[in-house]
């Protein structure tokens, strides 16, 4: 159904262990150009909401929600608040979007009734390095151009830091994070945008632009992110939302490159324990134990990203 373009909007935040961080984010979409009608932060612990101030709470529209720990278990938190609105927003609590953001996802929306899933164009990507500060989010929003606006092209999924949908075929379809994907889960974004793409079209809007820092705290071991890169592409392969031939690649690549990184790693990764995940994941996929929730039954003394 074709959305008029003052849709409401609702923002949905599932949060971990990075409270400074969130309050700014909090802070930053009151000054988006079009405000979202309601923020929803699912959080684990009362200190990951602690840094929002009381005033910034009322001033934004915050609702606070809470349940079990784990992304898919929080997002799915947010949507069983889900009321009238007609986009639903996923942010993670380390995206900073361009003030313009949430105008041209409803403008995506507005123009484009078949879409049920749209993602935005990242500018940069802290995930892929060390990490970006506020500050340099800040730098390259104000300096991101608008030459592609209006430009929307079909993509294969959405990426989990940005991701919007019409709350309508999320209900009608009764769409939900796979919760058998653990802790900071590994992939859910695909299996969850996938699980729409036979129904209407998934697709990326330049216009809708961002930074996303690529925080390194509040994430979990190498080792349970290692598990993840392996177990939990077989596992969505078998499941239907993900080619295999993606899967097999996906695994595979993950693998070598954790191999071969390990030798000289980066200060800010985990490698070897990666790579330990990705073996134990290996061995699991042997006995024919496609089992994702078992990443969050792993332990290593290190923690990284």
């Amino acid at each position: 159904m074709p959305l008029t373009k003052d849709m409401q909007v609702v923002v949905g935040i599932a949060t971990s262990g990075r409270p400074a961080i969130l309050a700014e984010l909090v802070r930053q979409l009151t000054h988006q150009t079009v405000r979202p009608t309601r923020i929803i932060i699912s959080y684990a612990k009362p200190e990951d909401i602690a840094a929002i101030p009381q005033t910034l709470r009322e001033m934004a529209s915050v609702e606070f929600v809470t349940g079990h720990m784990g992304l898919p278990a929080q997002r799915n938190v947010i949507l069983d608040r889900l009321d009238d609105e007609d986009i639903v927003l996923f942010f993670d609590d380390d995206f900073f979007p361009h003030p313009t953001y949430i105008a041209r996802i409803i403008e995506a929306f507005h123009d484009n009734p078949n879409i049920l899933g749209v993602t935005g164009n990242v500018l940069a990507d802290g995930a892929k390095g060390p990490g970006l500060s506020i500050e340099e989010a800040d730098r390259l929003n104000t300096n991101a151009g608008t030459s592609s606006v209006s430009k929307v092209e079909d993509a294969p999924n959405t990426y989990g830091c940005n991701m919007a949908f019409r709350c309508a075929a999320v209900k009608r379809l009764g769409a939900r994070f796979d919760e058998r994907l653990p802790l900071y889960a590994w992939y859910e974004d695909i299996d969850f945008s996938r699980s729409l793409l036979p129904h209407g079209r998934i697709v990326k809007a330049h216009g809708a632009q961002g930074v996303h820092l690529g925080n390194k705290t509040g994430k979990g071991s190498g080792l349970r992110l290692g598990y993840s890169q392996i177990i939990n592409c077989i596992y969505l392969a078998r499941k239907g939302t993900y080619p295999w031939s993606h899967a097999v690649k996906s695994a595979g690549r993950h693998l070598v490159i954790n191999a071969l990184k390990s030798l000289s790693p980066e200060p800010y990764i985990d490698r070897k324990g990666r790579l330990f995940g990705n073996l134990i994941g290996l061995g699991d996929l042997l006995k024919n134990r496609i089992t994702p929730e078992r990443a969050a039954t792993l332990h290593s003394k290190k923690k990284a990203s």
